[in-house]
């Protein structure tokens, strides 16, 4: 792209710069007592509770507000789900709030021409792929599968020698499927030093972590939160941990990866009595993913266009079918960018007359939207209820309003008395 992200905003600077800026210190690790962090260690603060929602695990989470300020984030401490820590990716809550090349306020597309590196101009409106191969590589030639769980060789001997193949029919399995094959159709060349060129994490890293996996097996996890395969070709990511967590017999095991807690709590209110008629019949239309269709069945609940095939709609979008679209809108995405075939997205996007885009960064397909709207960012400026299952441990952490957009308006710390008490007092269970 031609244009950058801090020209995208140059015209937005003298709205909300100032209050981006200023303030106090916006070091998520910085130091001082829970009551005087920040600038000089000297002003009071509140800690609210929220959800980190960098990933789909959800962990609880405070949020070190001084004078309307978002100053520190860290784990909620009353939470065993997450005894009080958060990892990188909710320390980094602060630079996505008060990011200076965040969207401050609505923008308008001057530039009728859209494509790849074409200008938008616009203008502020106002409101009207490395799998875990390695790893397994390790505990199949260390020997240190879970003999119960996996299986071994008939004659005891270990066969997995790094670029051999091995006869199948020489391992006996027993809750695992296909141990061997995968061993030779992926797994033999997969060496630690093989993933060091990939991965970039030192062979000797890879190896200690795997003695250390399967010396502590069965009573030891691969975590699958979410977050890591939520990606393109996640399901590859996700199939990989599984079969390390079968690799090391940590199915149903203490420590291990079966759990199932639940937390307490009744359902959200439904919105039926907010949706009219019109919506209501729309809501029974053909999906422009083209869903339930004989090429694209998604089935997701054993019914026939119950999944969503959401990079398939650059193509629907190109061929009209079912519709010519001529009205879109997107909320937090970057279909140009994260899906494969980013130039179908591209064409896709130049074809609809009409596009807005509701996001708090410019993106590539930002690019292409008629009118940008400033979006809140969840961990720290929406009300909402999550529900997390961490550490053996079952969580309902909900998010207060901590900070309005980082636009100069003046903060509320939370609405009202009665949701911080209930936040506070929230409960965890034990499952």
């Amino acid at each position: 792209m031609q244009i950058k992200r801090r020209d995208f905003l140059k015209a937005s600077v003298a709205v909300g710069g100032a209050a981006v800026l200023g303030g106090c210190t916006l070091n998520a690790l910085t130091s001082g007592k829970d009551d005087q962090i920040g600038k000089g260690g000297t002003q009071p603060g509140t800690w609210i509770p929220t959800a980190c929602q960098g990933c789909t695990t959800w962990c609880a989470a405070e949020v070190f507000v001084q004078n309307g300020r978002a100053v520190k984030v860290r784990g909620n401490q009353l939470s065993k789900s997450v005894s009080g820590q958060v990892c990188p990716r909710g320390h980094l809550i602060l630079q996505q709030l008060y990011d200076p090349d965040r969207i401050k306020v609505p923008m308008k597309r001057t530039n009728p021409q859209k494509g790849r590196g074409i200008d938008p101009k616009f203008v502020p409106i106002s409101w009207d792929e490395a799998l875990a191969t390695a790893i397994a590589h390790v505990v199949l030639t260390e020997g240190l599968w879970s003999k119960e769980f996996v299986g071994d060789f008939k004659d005891g001997k270990n066969l997995f020698q790094a670029g051999q193949t091995v006869d199948e029919a020489a391992f006996q399995e027993k809750e695992t499927h296909g141990l061997v094959k995968w061993w030779n159709l992926e797994l033999k060349d997969r060496t630690p030093e093989w993933a060091e060129k990939v991965t970039l994490i030192p062979k000797d890293q890879i190896i200690r972590v795997a003695k250390g996996m399967g010396k502590a097996a069965p009573h030891v996890i691969v975590w699958l939160g979410p977050g890591p395969v939520m990606s393109p070709r996640g399901a590859y990511t996700s199939t990989a941990i599984h079969a390390l967590n079968g690799l090391l017999g940590s199915v149903d095991n203490e420590g291990g990866t079966l759990r199932d807690s639940k937390v307490p709590s009744a359902g959200a209110p439904k919105f039926d009595a907010y949706v009219d008629e019109i919506a209501k019949a729309g809501g029974k239309n053909k999906k422009i993913d083209q869903r339930g269709t004989k090429a694209f069945p998604a089935m997701a609940s054993g019914k026939p266009g119950s999944g969503v095939v959401t990079n398939n709609v650059a193509n629907a979008v190109l061929a009209n079918d079912p519709y010519d679209i001529k009205v879109a809108i997107g909320y937090w995405n970057n279909f140009a960018f994260s899906c494969t075939g980013a130039d179908r997205w591209e064409k896709a996007m130049a074809k609809i007359p009409f596009f807005v885009h509701i996001v708090t960064n410019p993106s590539e397909m930002t690019q292409f939207a008629d009118v940008v709207l400033p979006a809140a960012h969840h961990a720290t400026e929406k009300l909402a209820f999550l529900k997390s299952k961490a550490n053996l441990y079952a969580s309902m952490p909900l998010c207060l309003y901590v900070h309005p957009a980082a636009s100069g308006e003046k903060a509320v710390g939370h609405q009202g008395g009665r949701d911080r008490d209930l936040l506070a007092s929230g409960r965890e269970v034990k499952g």
